[in-house]
């Protein structure tokens, strides 16, 4: 069962998702799908390699980004940053429950400079994600990044 949070137009985040999940995803136009979960994180979670396979047999394109529960790190705002900034069309994010996939857009926002931080909060507060205690992260990273 779809559990899409969308916090863009372009932007969706989600639990973990399962093979009818890209079904649903690619009906939906979704043009990619980032994988923000490190396999093995949990008992029973499909394998990366196996849920990209059924992916790329649907025609959509895929990311892996792993990101260890509260071990955000620079380079994975980097590499969000850019899968976001290479696709046109809609995105689908998803991790165990969906708060890492948002709290990495979030960051990713922030380090592109394509949304005031208020917007940034908003947005994810509107898809059920509280990310207002990162505020000074996120005002440091559009200032490191932009002036």
């Amino acid at each position: 069962m779809s559990d899409f949070k969308q916090v863009t137009d372009k932007v969706s985040v989600s639990p973990q998702i399962s093979k009818a999940d890209i079904d649903t995803a690619a009906e939906a136009g979704v043009e990619l799908i980032i994988n923000n979960r490190p396999d093995g994180e949990e008992g029973g979670q499909p394998a990366n390699a196996d849920l990209a396979a059924y992916a790329a047999e649907k025609g959509l394109k895929w990311a892996s980004i792993p990101v260890v529960g509260g071990q955000l790190t620079f380079e994975s705002i980097e590499m969000m940053a850019m899968a976001l900034k290479d696709t046109s069309g809609p995105v689908l994010a998803y991790c165990r429950s969906g708060t890492r996939s948002c709290t990495l857009w979030s960051l990713a926002q922030a380090f592109m400079g394509s949304m005031e931080t208020p917007d940034i909060v908003d947005h994810a507060a509107k898809a059920g994600y509280d990310v207002s205690g990162m505020v000074p992260t996120l005002d440091h990273l559009r200032q490191i990044q932009h002036g």
